[in-house]
């Protein structure tokens, strides 16, 4: 329902701006460009499911071998303490918290290519123990909402931009981008756990919690201590290895159990085609609409509009360059990585809004996109409180994001 409203509203909004703009302004390339946007988005929309086809077919036959194998349900027993208090509707032991963990780590190394289909996977389980099928379940919302909040242990990609575009120092954003994320998550967490009324002060969760924040304090203590040409090469290599490793490791369960891993793996693979066939609509509605947003110059009169509220309450509006990542991000990943370029690019990589909107980008994930992409896969039509856990989770991200930018690099 929430993202009905959404949607509509980009259009109206859309609408409303593009007239003003040909009546008042006499420009009349708007609703070209507007047009042009519709078509340029729908054929995004179904190159990145065409694209996610391989992908979503190589990472599903691994699952079905790990499921075969009994990984899944390994990790299902180890973590059962701690989703047994964040996901109380899910039975004790159940394979899906295998799959929730597979994805929440892969997003954590930033391997975004391996992280859709093991959090497609678990999605489906969870669609699996859902007892109204178009409504989003509460393990569902927190599953999307610990997705959107963009928990980033390496940030691999942003750091490779910034060296191509000349950063003195690329891995300078690392530490910022890991603090950000942090607390986004965090905001994340706690926000769904209001609204579903799970208790965080008992004694699994408030260790878990704790652990996870030394854990982050200490890889950001250990980076710390390296060079520049160090941190690249050990998180690089630390987050393929991992990703091997999960292929081997998965392989090696099944042979042990006697599986016949080749057919085990062609079972999974074959789910990967028709998830992103189902998908696609979703992609269209999402990014059809953002860029409708987008060509309009409504998102540049809202950035204007930001910056003279912060200069006129005589705050200091270094940061408001670097708003138009912020604000891109929930809507759309390539969206705001094409923002944090162009902000790099104009500003300068080692300039304050460069490294700015670098954060940004690492700091959250594409709520939208998620929301569409995984809620869609299985026919979700009610969302209930994900987007504004989600956008609360955004919020935190882009506000932590700023003061930790200013307490670096201001």
């Amino acid at each position: 329902m929430v993202l009905n409203y959404i949607w509509i509203a980009f259009f109206l909004i859309a609408f409303v701006i593009a007239t003003f703009r040909l009546v008042c302004l006499g420009d009349t390339q708007v609703f070209p460009e507007i047009i042009n946007s519709t078509f340029s988005s729908s054929k995004t929309a179904f190159e990145i499911s065409l694209g996610l086809t391989g992908v979503l077919s190589l990472w599903l036959g691994i699952m079905k071998i790990g499921e075969k194998g009994g990984v899944i349900d390994l990790f299902a027993r180890v973590l059962s303490p701690i989703f047994t208090k964040l996901f109380p509707d899910i039975p004790k032991g159940h394979p899906v918290t295998g799959s929730i963990f597979m994805n929440l780590a892969a997003n954590m190394l930033g391997l975004d290519n391996a992280a859709t289909p093991l959090g497609l996977k678990a999605m489906e389980g969870l669609q699996e123990l859902n007892p109204k099928k178009d409504t989003a379940s509460n393990p569902m919302i927190m599953f999307l909402v610990l997705n959107t909040s963009g928990l980033t242990l390496i940030p691999i990609s942003i750091m490779v931009y910034r060296a191509q575009l000349g950063a003195a120092q690329p891995t300078d954003v690392f530490v910022p981008i890991l603090l950000a994320t942090f607390f986004s998550t965090l905001a994340g967490l706690i926000a769904v756990s209001i609204y579903q009324k799970i208790n965080l002060f008992n004694r699994t969760l408030l260790l878990f919690l704790g652990g996870m924040s030394l854990v982050v304090a200490g890889i950001i203590y250990a980076f710390s201590q390296l060079s520049r040409s160090q941190i690249d090469l050990y998180s690089s290599t630390f987050a393929n290895v991992f990703l091997f490793v999960i292929i081997v490791g998965f392989i090696l369960a099944g042979i042990r159990r006697k599986v016949n891993v080749y057919d085990a793996f062609v079972e999974g693979a074959k789910d990967g085609f028709n998830t992103a066939v189902r998908i696609i609509p979703y992609l269209v509605a999402i990014l059809v609409a953002i860029g409708v947003f987008r060509a309009s110059g409504a998102m540049d009169y809202l950035i204007g509009a930001i910056e003279g509220g912060v200069k006129l309450c005589g705050i200091n509006s270094d940061f408001v360059g670097g708003l138009p990542t912020a604000i891109m991000k929930p809507l759309s990943g390539s969206g705001a990585r094409g923002l944090m370029v162009d902000a790099m690019a104009t500003y300068g990589a080692d300039s304050f809004v460069g490294r700015l909107a670098c954060i940004f980008q690492g700091s959250t994930d594409t709520t939208f996109y998620i929301l569409a992409v995984y809620f869609g896969s299985v026919g979700i039509a009610k969302t209930r409180h994900a987007v504004p856990c989600g956008l609360i989770a955004d919020a935190a991200g882009i506000i932590s994001a700023i003061f930790i930018c200013y307490l670096f690099f201001g």
